[in-house]
């Protein structure tokens, strides 16, 4: 997948410092561990949790880490990997024939596809032809800047002639996944990390037995329950101003929650003076400006990455609105002038 500044939009505070020991139920004393890597996704993951012992630990850090790769490999775009149809085999095949899948690809299909529902085309995974010219111009410019340019209009308008929701064809009984337009092409990646995320949570807790741990991949975060005393996780949202003494705008409180941020200061190009992120409105097919960031907090990691994406692409009002019909859903935006703006219950959240 494709490389990006590595600047996380939601940064871990670690609410105690050093090893603190704790009582579990099965009556032996609890130590809290660390441990961050470089692998998945392209971007740091840091990840605390609490185990009997370092060898544990590091045992379910291994079981983890594996699951991240596994969900890397399957919903990456740019690379074939041996044995495994993927995202981009399916894009490979756009107009060929049906490509066999592993469920996690379908899963995580349908719920782009009711997303995409759900905030009016605002999240559409369909959207791969007109990413990939935003991404190829991006790269160059962050690799020249001096000639960087933005993509010509027509050339992207072209593109949107191609990113139909409805020509992506799923049949579940026989498990494949058809483009039917072959100059289509999906991109998942306004949902893929959180979804992620969320099933690895889900297997921590439900497989290998996890009580308490966090997880930061990027701007994704995701609790599963708190810390041993029955407290709190504690996390900071990122200043969009990276050059600011001030590191983090505000800090909340969550458990069993997910946090994450959408932002306009993670994978962005200057042209002219002016930045443009990754984030791409599928109307105007230009890179949405109408924030700094937006935080989402949510039960499931993948839904907030979506919600993220889809309220940073929509003005202020029309965003609030969204949100605060959602039942479990809270939102934050960071305006431009720095002014924050918060969803009608988002602030139980903060410290």
């Amino acid at each position: 997948m494709e490389k990006k500044r590595q600047i996380a939009a939601v940064l871990i505070l670690l609410a105690l410092i050093g090893l603190i020991a704790y009582r579990h139920s099965t009556g032996k004393d609890l130590e809290k561990y660390e441990a961050s890597f470089f692998d998945v996704f392209d971007t740091q993951t840091q990840i605390i949790g609490y185990a009997s012992s370092k060898e544990q630990f590091s045992e379910q850090m291994s079981l983890i880490k594996d699951k991240f790769q596994y969900y890397n490999d399957l919903y990456d775009i740019y690379h074939d990997y041996e044995g495994m149809n993927n995202i981009k085999t399916i894009n490979d095949n756009a107009g060929i024939q049906p490509v066999k899948v592993d469920e996690e690809i379908i899963e995580l299909l349908k719920l782009g596809i009711t997303m995409d529902e759900k905030t009016d085309g605002n999240m559409n995974i369909a959207m791969g032809s007109v990413l990939s010219i935003w991404h190829d111009y991006r790269e160059a410019g962050s690799e020249d800047p001096d000639s960087a340019e933005l993509p010509p209009m027509d050339e992207l308008e072209k593109a949107a002639e191609h990113t139909d929701i409805h020509d992506i064809v799923i049949d579940e009984e026989a498990s494949t996944v058809y483009l039917t337009d072959p100059d289509m092409s999906l991109d998942v990646g306004s949902i893929g990390k959180g979804y992620a995320v969320q099933k690895v949570a889900e297997y921590a807790k439900n497989e290998l037995g996890i009580q308490y741990m966090l997880f930061s991949v990027g701007g994704n975060v995701c609790a599963i329950g708190g810390h041993p005393d029955g407290s709190a996780w504690a996390v900071g949202i990122q200043n969009p101003d990276v050059e600011s003494d001030q590191a983090y705008i505000k800090k909340v409180e969550v458990q069993d929650l997910s946090v994450v941020t959408s932002g306009n200061y993670q994978r962005y190009y200057t042209v002219d003076g002016k930045r443009y992120c990754h984030i791409i409105n599928q109307d105007t097919l230009m890179p949405a400006d109408n924030f700094s960031s937006v935080t989402i907090i949510t039960n499931d990691s993948g839904m907030a990455d979506a919600y993220s994406t889809a309220v940073f692409n929509v003005p202020l009002a029309e965003g609030m609105e969204f949100v605060n019909q959602l039942d479990g859903v809270e939102a934050m935006w960071i305006l431009e002038d720095g002014s924050i703006q918060y969803s009608d219950g988002f602030e139980e959240y903060t410290r």
